[in-house]
């Protein structure tokens, strides 16, 4: 795969990823973790057919063998993947993806603290200012009494961050871990958890046809093809270009269901992606 297509696929992956706040939108019975739960299942249900299809029978040894650090990874995985459906049931798609943005600062700081990484100047700036940007949102829907979402929506940067920094721990000690069969993993673990809480079941065959789309095209493909992507891009390309996710997801909700970001949202969002822009920007121009 040459650069250029290498950008364009996943330019591609991020449009994916942002359709999940207007899919979730139209659904009609299904609430909370009955969307969760539909979504992982039919995640793990198309990566059961992809994973093999493209890695071989041997991806199964590898979730058998994965060890504990790939294990951990897929429960960062559930956690994601729960705590990002059911918040986008409590606010807005606006607000849940600004808060996802976080996630590269907030690793930065979790490998920090765990694993010793220096944060360099222009990071430290940047984590500031997203701080400045995740408080003001916070601080505003706190005044207004809906904060709760916010807070569901933030253990989705923080589980992505012990994920990202366990995976290069792990791999500064010479243990691998495929991520993709740790998103199965996650799947799974997602799918379980969340099963009790979502019976009695009321999702209707509409919800069903949605839920499925989403754990097809909105996770199982796009997270195969990123994996691909990152063989080529290297990590600050990969995380300005994922930024899309954020742009494209409020657009859509914007445009496919009526959802218009509130100016509280607009002014955080533009602060904390602001400051991860000129994180990643700065880095690629130290480091080309």
């Amino acid at each position: 795969m040459s650069h250029g297509q290498a950008v364009a696929l996943m330019v591609a992956v991020t449009l994916m990823w942002s359709i999940a706040g207007v899919v979730t939108r139209h659904l009609e019975h299904a609430r909370s973790f009955e969307v969760t739960f539909w979504r992982s299942f039919f995640t793990a249900l198309s990566l059961l057919a992809i994973l093999p299809a493209v890695q071989g029978r041997a991806v199964f040894r590898k979730v058998i063998r994965g060890g504990t650090p790939f294990w951990i990874s897929g429960l960062c995985w559930a956690c994601m993947f729960t705590a990002f459906m059911v918040a986008l049931t409590l606010t807005s798609v606006a607000n849940v993806l600004v808060t996802m943005a976080a996630g590269p600062l907030l690793t930065a700081v979790i490998a920090r603290i765990f694993i010793g990484h220096r944060i360099a100047a222009r990071t430290a700036v940047a984590i500031a200012a997203a701080g400045c940007g995740i408080a003001y949102m916070y601080g505003n829907q706190l005044a207004e009494g809906g904060l709760t979402g916010s807070l569901v929506a933030m253990l989705v940067p923080l589980a992505s961050a012990v994920n990202w920094t366990l995976t290069q721990h792990s791999h500064a000690q010479g243990h691998d871990i495929d991520l993709v069969p740790a998103v199965l993993v996650g799947a799974v673990i997602s799918s379980l958890a969340s099963l009790p809480l979502a019976m009695p079941f009321e999702a209707s065959a509409h919800d069903l046809g949605l839920l499925a789309l989403l754990g097809l095209v909105q996770l199982a493909i796009p997270c195969s093809l990123a994996v691909l992507c990152a063989r080529v891009l290297k990590a600050p390309e990969i995380a300005l270009l994922a930024l899309l996710e954020v742009i494209f997801g409020i657009v859509l909700a914007w445009w496919g269901a009526g959802e218009a970001p509130t100016g509280t949202v607009l002014v955080g969002g533009v602060l904390v992606i602001g400051a991860l822009v000129f994180n990643e920007l700065m880095g690629w121009k130290r480091n080309p």
